[in-house]
């Protein structure tokens, strides 16, 4: 019997040759990312480079560094943006830079190997006022699971402008809540875990820039020169947002049609179900090309836009649902961005 054995594991160790992938790697695409606006700056251009293998799979984003990037307006004026430092490819205009009204701007970035990138013109465009800002929970079901997901869904009123093509797109700015926490719950780090329950503090200030996943944009098309009330952001509740105050600065543009159509391509990608039927996820050129070779794939898009913003509170009383609250064992100002001292500016 031990004969036979031995014998089968030989045959099965003989059959199995190692097999070597090789996957076809494919450019090195650069994705230039920029917003100027008619608000306060800094404002930032974002550069990086991302591996590309075959045509449906990126892998590492690299960021873009000892670039010179400057921003030029139709009447000749230049703007030089210096790199971060701390966040490398990140490249910030001067403070008191902000775009104006009527005047185009076109980007013009030259790579330290001396590679030279130039935007198409963006001309900034007015942006109305918003008259009102409305929120209300909004609830997602989660397949299995009792409790839905839920966030604050903001909408906001405006009035468009009669007799012009108008396109709007919205980002959520800073964010501010008061953090509740329990200090007299801590316990030791392990192996011990003894309960060591801290005196202070268990509420906070905490300041958080919520990432913007969801693209909200809107063409005029079926409201041009009327009143109408739009979907601007949402806030997903991790059960420590809407416990008490929450605030959130609300940022509305006027984009021109160009970036219109790229940023619905995007969210078109984004929004796609990801299942297996799904097309490959796509490369979404903008409007910025190479001068050395008109040809290169270069992703992203250069916006100037004009900007308003709204603040605006929320008082979790007011809401219909929210998440169970979470548990934070441990004394608020452990957690990023949290402080005891009320922001000067705080005013619900």
């Amino acid at each position: 019997m031990k004969k036979y054995i031995c014998l089968f594991s030989l045959l099965l160790w003989s059959c199995i040759d190692p097999y070597e992938v090789i996957i076809e790697e494919g450019p090195q695409l650069l994705t230039i990312e920029g917003m100027i606006t008619s608000g306060p700056g800094p404002h930032k251009v974002k550069l990086t480079r991302t591996d590309t293998y075959g045509s449906i799979y990126e892998g590492l984003i690299r960021p873009v560094s000892g670039a010179t990037v400057i921003v030029r307006d139709d009447s000749g004026k230049v703007i030089f943006l210096t790199e971060d430092l701390e966040n490398r490819g990140d490249y910030l205009s001067p403070e008191d830079f902000s775009a104006e009204i009527g005047n185009s701007y076109t980007l013009q970035i030259q790579l330290i190997e001396g590679k030279v990138y130039t935007s198409l013109p963006e001309k900034v465009a007015p942006v109305p006022e918003i008259q009102n800002v409305n929120y209300k929970i909004q609830k997602i079901p989660i397949e299995g699971e009792l409790n839905p997901a839920s966030g604050v869904q903001f909408t906001v009123d405006i009035k468009d402008p009669i007799d012009e093509d108008n396109f709007y797109y919205w980002k959520k700015g800073p964010s501010v809540y008061i953090l509740e926490t329990r200090p007299d719950l801590y316990t030791e780090p392990p192996p011990s875990r003894a309960p060591a329950p801290k005196e202070c503090c268990v509420a906070c200030f905490r300041t958080e820039q919520v990432s913007n996943n969801s693209i909200f944009i809107a063409q005029d098309d079926n409201f041009n020169g009327l009143s109408t009330r739009i979907p601007a952001a949402f806030v997903l509740d991790n059960g420590l947002r809407f416990v008490n105050r929450y605030r959130i600065d609300l940022k509305q543009y006027s984009i021109s049609s160009g970036a219109y159509r790229f940023l619905r391509l995007v969210k078109q990608q984004v929004e796609l179900n990801g299942s297996v039927f799904d097309p490959p996820p796509a490369n979404i050129r903008g409007n910025m090309i190479s001068l050395d070779n008109p040809d290169e794939v270069v992703l992203g898009y250069f916006m100037a836009a004009g900007e308003r913003i709204e603040r605006v509170y929320v008082d979790a009383t007011k809401l219909d649902f929210v998440q169970p609250k979470a548990i934070i064992a441990d004394d608020c100002r452990e957690v990023e961005g949290a402080q005891t001292d009320m922001p000067s500016d705080w005013n619900p």
